[in-house]
């Protein structure tokens, strides 16, 4: 079987409906792979319950799709995937899902991208051809768990934050943290809520604010220079919290957005969690030397007896085991080359969506600029003037 289409979408989540949206309503015809049996498979299938979208609904957002407006400021996980579900049928997005991508060349001879992908439907291999190709399989496509010296030898379970719903079974148990990311700080409340006896490590400085510092910042930063922001968000944190270095958290010398800017790293938006370490609800740990069987033995010289183990440690991108360009748009990480602004736009037609480490608010822009700029290239190879589309979006609140 081949199909073809002017653009081929890889991943149907936030990012690849985003941009199919976009595309849509510049009239470019699209087709969107998943290899999930849904759209958003990982908000679906790979969240904890008690999750919710950690900055405010105006920055979470998919383009021409805004949030009803009497709806909460920060948006649970099951409502965030309501939304998705209509945004995808809102936009009548061609989805074609259990499509598992096993390679994506670009062919010189005839300007086009071929991708084979694996029906796992019917276990046959299919063929599509697209002018151009949007890699939209974003930054966390596989669950990431570091070496750790012994750490087949542990006696209790262990699993991914991925794997993780709520404390429920692990009552009264002691339960290791690792990672100290808003998913492992959020995953360690939720424990200690559930009567687990609850350790957390951090390793690693990390600035804590509340969603409402980090919304006062995002908007502070519409008129004000990142510096002065940042000085603002950190004062309000440290009169908040006090100091947390008698905690076992340190505060890194860069400013939280500024850090965000640069390496990617996002500040922990605090639900409770810092309440229940200075309470010793949560006991927090450096990082590991060695497991032994339940014993877990820290970098510090202490040891202590675990039945569980929750690994917040993140993911990693697998875009490159499938795609052939030579690493010419991904580095051997799977993320872009390009640093922001210029990372979502590569060579032959490719681009990439997802992957500037700035959440739903920044794929939203990749999805944006993405659609405009193949607009422009299909107006410009057509011969024809570029035109602005005419939007046809509509509020999700009146369509509801």
């Amino acid at each position: 079987m081949e199909q073809k289409t002017k653009v081929l979408i890889i991943g149907a989540g936030p990012s690849g409906l985003a941009t199919s949206t976009c595309l849509n309503l510049q009239g470019i015809d699209n087709i969107v792979l998943e290899r999930e049996d849904c759209c958003a498979s990982s908000w679906k299938k790979r969240a904890y319950d008690r999750l919710k979208l950690h900055l405010a609904k105006e920055f979470c957002q998919l383009p021409h799709l805004p949030f009803p407006s009497d709806g909460p400021t920060f948006v649970p996980k099951n409502d965030f995937i309501d939304y998705l579900d209509y945004y995808a049928f809102n936009f009548c997005i061609s989805l074609l899902c259990y499509r598992i991508v096993q390679s994506a060349t670009f062919d010189v001879s005839s300007n086009s991208w071929l991708v084979e992908a694996k029906n796992t439907l019917n276990g046959s291999t299919e063929t599509y051809v697209s002018r151009f190709l949007v890699v939209a399989t974003g930054e966390n496509s596989v669950e990431f768990i570091p070496q750790i010296c012994g750490l087949d030898s542990f006696a209790g379970v262990t699993l991914h934050s991925s794997n993780y719903k709520n404390g429920q079974n692990f009552s009264d148990k002691n339960v290791l943290v690792v990672g100290c990311g808003n998913s492992g700080m959020e995953i360690a409340y939720d424990l200690a809520d559930w009567g687990a006896q609850t350790s957390i490590i951090i390793r690693n400085s990390v600035h804590i604010l509340t969603k409402e510092m980090v919304q006062l910042g995002m908007n502070l930063l519409k008129m004000f220079p990142v510096w002065l922001v940042d000085y603002i968000v950190a004062k309000l944190s440290k009169m908040w919290y006090g100091d947390l270095n008698n905690y076992g958290i340190q505060t890194p010398s860069k400013g939280p957005f500024l850090m965000k800017s640069l390496t990617g790293r996002s500040p922990v938006i605090d639900v409770g969690t810092i309440h229940k370490i200075k309470n010793e609800e949560i006991k927090v740990f450096p990082g590991i030397k060695q497991i032994d069987g339940h014993n877990v033995e820290f970098v510090n010289g202490t040891r202590k007896k675990f039945e569980a183990i929750v690994f917040a440690t993140g993911y990693r991108s697998t875009v490159r085991r499938w795609l052939k360009d030579e690493g010419r748009l991904f580095n051997e990480f799977g993320m872009p080359k390009k640093k922001k602004p210029d990372h979502w736009k590569g060579e032959d037609g490719i681009y990439c969506a997802g992957f500037s480490s700035s959440g739903l608010f920044g794929l939203s822009k990749d999805a944006m600029m993405i659609a405009e700029d193949i607009h422009t290239l299909l107006n410009f190879e057509n011969g024809e003037e570029t035109r602005n589309g005419v939007s046809t979006s509509k509020n999700y609140q009146e369509n509801a």
